[in-house]
């Protein structure tokens, strides 16, 4: 797996700060941008449940390397953009897939696992050999059929993908991902993203008994 930022919303911290404030303010945001704590402001407005400020800010990644099985858990957060690789117009001749930890793990099930990919890859090339279009032969795929896909989101629906997703009860690889996709948000925008992270992160756990037990803060 591969997460890349590829642009995201200059000086986010600073805009959204002054958007904030101006809802306050006898003046417009182009004026009071930089004068105010951006720290203090954000922390105050979003604290109070007002995020329709963060979302000024937005991101766009590269995800390369994960499986059709992350993607489709993916696109149920629908706000949002997505721009995925096809199967219709890209051919797959070579057999690129992801393999759970717990499979990787096993050599016993390593086995099966890569012989029931290689009988799905053969079949997949046979058929394109037989002149059958890459859209029709792609049924064979599997989920864990390697894919890369491009998301936009802005800040505040990003809060929410990590709430679910960074939780140590998230699916494994899209838990790696979020993972990943916070720390790049951390790195350019501090002070939107302190307190992101799964609910532990800020307070008790709300998944009571089913709750990992660990808190990740």
């Amino acid at each position: 797996m591969k997460v890349t930022l590829l642009a995201y919303t200059q000086n986010a911290d600073v805009i959204c700060a002054a958007a904030g404030n101006s809802c306050y303010s006898d003046r417009p945001s182009s004026e009071i941008v930089g004068d105010v704590d951006s720290a203090k402001m954000l922390s105050k407005i979003v604290g109070m449940g007002h995020h329709s400020v963060i979302e000024h800010a937005s991101f766009t990644f590269c995800v390369e390397g994960v499986s059709r099985a992350l993607t489709h858990q993916l696109v149920r957060h629908r706000m949002a953009s997505y721009s995925q690789q096809s199967q219709r117009y890209v051919s797959l001749e070579e057999p690129t897939f992801v393999v759970p930890h717990t499979v990787e793990s096993d050599p016993t099930a390593m086995e099966v696992y890569g012989r029931v990919m290689d009988a799905i890859w053969d079949a997949y090339r046979e058929l394109e050999s037989m002149g059958i279009p890459p859209e029709d032969a792609r049924y064979l795929l599997p989920n864990g059929c390697t894919t890369n896909i491009t998301i936009t989101m802005n800040a505040r629906e990003l809060l929410h993908f990590f709430s679910l997703r960074c939780c140590n009860r998230a699916q494994w690889e899209i838990r790696e991902m979020a993972d990943e996709m916070l720390a790049l948000c951390m790195e350019v925008s501090p002070i939107i993203f302190s307190k992101a992270g799964p609910p532990c992160v800020r307070g008790p756990c709300p998944e009571g008994k089913l709750s990992c037990g660990s808190p990740r803060r």
